[in-house]
């Protein structure tokens, strides 16, 4: 084998790779997609969107108009408005916190003028913590009571006016006391 002999032989297999490469770019397929189409995950919803494909998603996306101005504004419970307007204002008419029950009630029945005063004031302190709204002082008639008026009522009275968190009062009904007992509003 000469030189001439190993050239044609090299020849012949550089034109057989050629051949071969050629073969394999003319039976690869060549893709029609753009060159930023989404893969066969994407669509399927498998890979996460970009912020614009999401945008452009959301945008396409219709909406009721009355879920729209739900989500907006909100709903409100106007019976539950009511009711708690009707609740503030309760409390604020007279009428209405002098016909409701005492919440709360004392008997000073049998004390002399000073333990019945610190007993009212140990009492009402403990009320208004609390947050009552009314009480009752049960203080007796008086029908041991030496002279005219009986000593606890006028004590009662006394610390009613003194007392800056007490307001309106009054006496009972009958069957609650009468003028035995006096009803008072903490303030």
């Amino acid at each position: 084998m000469d030189f001439g002999d190993i050239l044609s032989q090299w020849g012949e297999q550089q034109s057989q790779r050629a051949q071969k490469e050629a073969q394999k770019k003319r039976s690869q397929q060549v893709s029609h997609k753009r060159a930023n189409a989404r893969t066969k995950e994407e669509r399927e919803g498998n890979v996460a969107l970009t912020a614009e494909e999401e945008m452009e998603r959301d945008a396409k996306k219709t909406v009721n108009p009355m879920e729209l101005w739900l989500r907006r504004y909100g709903v409100t419970d106007k019976d539950k408005e009511a009711e708690e307007f009707f609740e503030r204002t309760k409390m604020e008419s007279r009428e209405y916190l002098r016909t409701m029950p005492a919440e709360a009630r004392i008997d000073l029945h049998g004390l002399t003028r000073d333990e019945a005063w610190s007993r009212l004031e140990s009492f009402v302190t403990d009320c208004i913590a609390r947050g009552l709204k009314k009480i009752l002082i049960v203080h007796g008639k008086g029908n041991h009571s030496h002279g005219s008026d009986p000593v606890l009522g006028q004590v009662v009275r006394t610390f009613i006016e003194r007392h800056e968190h007490l307001g309106s009062s009054g006496h009972p009904s009958h069957a609650q006391g009468g003028t035995g007992a006096t009803w008072v509003i903490i303030k």
